[in-house]
């Protein structure tokens, strides 16, 4: 059984590609300069799949 769906991890192979061509920015509307940082990237990612509707682990708490 996936953990994420296909949606999901489509949309987090589309954040990964932005931040390894270093376009990927951070905050509301990019305001918050470049992602330098692997992990930041990857949550982006899957908050974004999350506001998308995609099947995505709970946040932990």
């Amino acid at each position: 059984m996936a953990k994420y769906s296909k949606k999901s991890q489509d949309k987090i192979g589309e954040v990964m590609k932005e931040f390894k061509e270093g376009t990927l920015k951070s905050g509301k509307d990019g305001k918050g300069g470049k992602v330098k940082n692997r992990k930041q990237a990857i949550a982006i990612g899957i908050s974004e799949a999350r506001e998308a509707g995609g099947k995505v682990p709970s946040k932990k708490k």
